[in-house]
């Protein structure tokens, strides 16, 4: 009897890392190009796989573009949860959420790149089919609180968090056209100019949103 035809899955392992390894390159490719102009010509090359191999794992373009997306929220929304919001003081919980956030951003430059890409190409549609919301529902929670407790001022939620995290993540998707800000050679990427910047938007995004003191009497 011959042997069968029928393609075989690589073992477990195996497939796990070579699928990492594409989301890998798939990520900076959509970084660099966004949906409509990234090849798979591309990715395969970074990855030593052929294209059929990708479509092995992702069925085309668009689901390997999903799948980095969805990729990356994981690992927000995993970092986030774990972040105490509810039981320390509203300023204090929206210090721990930013610092968390702002280190993720870190990490993460190119999904935010995508993201530019993503809302000038696909006008957000598969930013709004997937759980970005979960990214941003911890700091609405947070306003929230502080707004009803007193310590934050009146404020439209939304609109604040949207502020804040625009705050937080301005620097790193523009970092490329900011740095002509700052002398000739200055990597906005350095470990010092990181931490300068975190330290900035946390400071200033807290005092967005504090209360104001009554007038002395």
């Amino acid at each position: 009897m011959g042997r069968s035809l029928k393609k075989q899955a690589p073992p477990t392992r195996d497939a796990e890392a070579t699928k990492n390894s594409i989301l890998d390159a798939a990520e900076e490719e959509f970084a660099r190009a966004g949906l409509l102009g990234a090849r798979t010509e591309a990715i395969a090359a970074k990855t030593g796989v052929t294209k059929c191999m990708i479509f092995y794992y992702f069925e085309n373009k668009e689901s390997l573009y999903r799948a980095v997306l969805e990729r990356a929220v994981s690992e927000y929304v995993r970092a986030l949860q774990a972040v105490d919001i509810h039981s320390a003081e509203p300023k204090v919980a929206l210090q721990n959420l930013l610092e968390v956030f702002l280190d993720l951003i870190q990490t993460h430059t190119n999904l935010h790149s995508i993201l530019v890409y993503e809302g000038v190409q696909n006008k957000g549609k598969f930013f709004g089919q997937l759980a970005f919301a979960s990214i941003h529902e911890p700091l609405v929670h947070v306003l929230k609180r502080g707004v009803e407790s007193g310590q934050f001022r009146p404020l439209n939620l939304i609109h604040a968090a949207v502020n804040i995290i625009g705050i937080c993540v301005f620097y790193f998707t523009h970092r490329e056209n900011v740095k002509h800000f700052w002398p000739a050679g200055t990597n906005p990427l350095s470990k010092d100019m990181v931490a300068e910047h975190k330290s900035l938007a946390i400071e200033q995004a807290i005092s967005s949103v504090l209360a104001c003191p009554p007038p002395r009497k």
